[in-house]
């Protein structure tokens, strides 16, 4: 497995950003929203009766609603496939525009290609019904094969439907007649907080934000101020703010990925690294008698070779205090280590109190 480390160190240290780009409005944010529903028309690839029970019995509800009774009949779903579908409802979404949908098979189906979902009523965490979606499915993935063998590409048993839900219901929010509204930050930091505070009493000539904690700003309406807080939030959103941010070290194990922020600092410390390996080789040898030899037989002589490898020509690298983020990253490969080597190495730091940063490991 490689490692790969990601330099932050390229880029400038602490990037000027936007307000816009750094907070969210309190308030002003997506809800989720669930159905249960039926595709239908597919090829013989849905769900079984034995395994999804629950497809024939939505089947039979279904058609009964459309006035056809099937109580009696004895019928087969390989047409049909159970489904959940699920979408985000964003803020402001008025009654009859349009928003994407996600299907996931429920059930025991093979392949969703040329299903189309059924009129599906979505809903919120209140019961409410928000949303509902109907169409034809876009499937990604493919799947084929034989009784011996079998191939599959990406996931065939989930896709979307591109403006496939028509919303049927607002979120009562409006922001017109407020006086004052809360920026959230996306990273919570007290110095970013204040920075922000700032430079929008900077720009409006007055103290009309104040940071209440390290995640959140309040913004007043100033006095006289002749717009409505749409306008002063559009002002506010495109001003620029030094973002700053935690010593941090971000690791991912399964993939070998090491991310090391820029602020990250080493002690005087000295490391190294040494595994002690041992291989057990096998290989036999036949050993035979002599030509007319006397009760001699032919036998199996066992030959084992054992090597053990302690790492003796491991190198000792040494950081120097207060190193910077290239130096860093230059004593760690100057050991020529693997991944989880350099994992450990940076976990090791940490106990010894020489890493002056947070691991995160993901």
């Amino acid at each position: 497995m490689s490692v790969v480390l990601i330099l932050l160190a390229s880029i400038p240290a602490h990037p000027s950003s936007r307000i816009k780009d750094l907070v969210s409005v309190e308030g002003v944010r997506e809800n989720q929203l669930v159905g249960y529903g039926l595709v239908v028309g597919l090829n013989g690839t849905g769900d079984s009766l034995r395994n999804a029970p629950f497809t024939q019995q939505s089947l039979m509800s279904m058609l009964e609603r459309l006035g056809v009774n099937t109580r009696a009949a004895n019928m087969k779903t390989e047409n049909t496939a159970a489904v959940m579908v699920t979408a985000s409802l964003p803020p402001f979404a008025r009654t009859g525009s349009r928003i994407d949908v996600s299907i996931s098979s429920l059930g025991d189906a093979d392949d969703l290609r040329g299903g189309t979902l059924i009129v599906t009523p979505l809903m919120g965490a209140d019961g409410e019904v928000y949303a509902v979606a109907q169409g034809s499915l876009q499937i990604a993935g493919f799947s084929a094969g034989g009784d011996a063998e079998s191939v599959t590409t990406g996931v065939p048993t989930a896709g979307r439907i591109p403006n496939g839900a028509v919303i049927e219901r607002e979120l009562s929010y409006s922001m017109g007649n407020l006086n004052s509204l809360n920026l959230s930050l996306r990273n919570p930091d007290f110095t970013t907080a204040r920075r922000i505070a700032a430079v929008i009493n900077e720009e409006l000539g007055v103290n009309a934000a104040n940071p209440l904690d390290p995640a959140t700003i309040q913004v007043q309406k100033p006095l006289g101020y002749q717009k409505d807080i749409v306008s002063l939030m559009t002002d506010i959103e495109q001003l620029y703010v030094t973002p700053d941010q935690k010593a941090r070290v971000v690791i991912d194990e399964k993939s070998g990925i090491i991310v090391i922020g820029h602020e990250v600092r080493v002690s005087e410390v000295a490391i190294a690294q040494g595994n002690l390996t041992i291989r057990v080789s096998e290989t036999p040898q036949v050993s035979q008698p002599s030509p007319f030899a006397q009760g001699g037989q032919t036998q199996v002589v066992p030959r084992t070779e054992v090597e053990v490898d302690t790492g003796d020509s491991s190198k000792l690298a040494l950081l120097n205090p207060g190193v910077n983020l290239q130096d860093l990253v230059d004593g760690l490969n100057a050991l020529g280590i693997g991944p989880r080597d350099m994992i450990a190495i940076l976990q090791a730091l940490k106990v010894s109190g020489a890493l002056h940063a947070e691991i995160e490991v993901m």
